[in-house]
């Protein structure tokens, strides 16, 4: 196994865990609006290498900052407020178009919308989850999802995978792939028995066993979309910010695909 990749492992997970165990959820807002930033640099980044489009970086980095705030907004407004900015998005990136005098075209906008939905909004459903009720162990149920499966998918794929799974990301194989999904699903099962055991859940079996193996795969999706963009843009990471995985987009490709499902899914607990 990559050594650096180990390496960062290490270093990175207590820092995750000590910020989600911090209570404060304003500092998970401000910690991931950080994260979304840095991850939308790597993304407007990676369309320097192609001619094909050049996203507004300006209101991407807006868009990221809303984060920050999330949970200074009473709950009752935070679907208007997401409801708006949206329209209101779309209407300021048309405006750009009118004074620039077409000098931008719809598909710097059609990217920079794309961008917006996938790293901003994706992201918002981390907190949004840690702000549910129970929300700061259910939390957990999305990571162990999203990192269980790509740490026993590329540990047994490479030394088992034979079937290659499409030419999107040429190296992750049919076996690592239900091998990541089966981590993901026993590494939930073993968390829904500590969690029942000493902290008196009542959380049943069936219904985690069906979520986990549900955000596993769209985990896994979420992993190939990623390197769909890369592919598009000529690129193979992201960024370098941490050895052995790549930029920081790298690394939570697949968690942020999991996080709107996994909020709506965890509610059925």
């Amino acid at each position: 196994m990559n050594l650096k990749r180990i390496i960062s492992s290490l270093v990175g997970l207590p820092i995750v865990i000590l910020v989600f165990l911090s209570g404060n959820i304003h500092v998970i807002d401000i910690a991931i609006s950080i994260i979304a930033v840095i991850s939308m640099y790597e993304y407007l980044n990676s369309f320097k290498s192609t001619q094909k489009a050049k996203p507004i970086s300006w209101i991407c980095y807006l868009a990221c900052l809303i984060i920050a705030v999330l949970h200074f907004i009473p709950s009752e407004y935070l679907i208007y407020i997401i409801a708006i900015f949206v329209p209101l998005a779309i209407l300021s990136l048309f405006l750009h178009i009118i004074i620039t005098d077409l000098k931008i075209n719809i598909m710097y906008i059609a990217v920079t919308i794309f961008g917006i939905c996938y790293v901003v909004l994706f992201y918002a459903f981390i907190p949004m989850i840690y702000g549910m009720e129970n929300g700061k162990f259910y939390i957990w149920y999305t990571m162990l999802a999203a990192w269980g499966t790509d740490v026993f998918a590329y540990s047994i794929g490479r030394r088992i995978g034979k079937h290659k799974f499409s030419k999107i990301s040429p190296n992750k194989s049919i076996e690592g792939c239900i091998a990541g999904t089966v981590g993901a699903i026993v590494l939930s099962i073993i968390y829904t028995f500590v969690l029942n055991k000493f902290f008196n859940y009542n959380i049943n079996y069936l219904i985690i066993l069906v979520i986990s193996l549900v955000l596993s795969l769209v985990g896994q999706v979420g992993d190939f979309s990623a390197s769909s963009i890369k592919r598009y843009t000529g690129i193979k990471d992201f960024g370098k910010l941490i050895p052995g995985h790549g930029g920081m987009l790298d690394r939570f490709d697949s968690l942020i695909f999991i996080a709107p499902f996994a909020y709506f899914l965890l509610m059925l607990i």
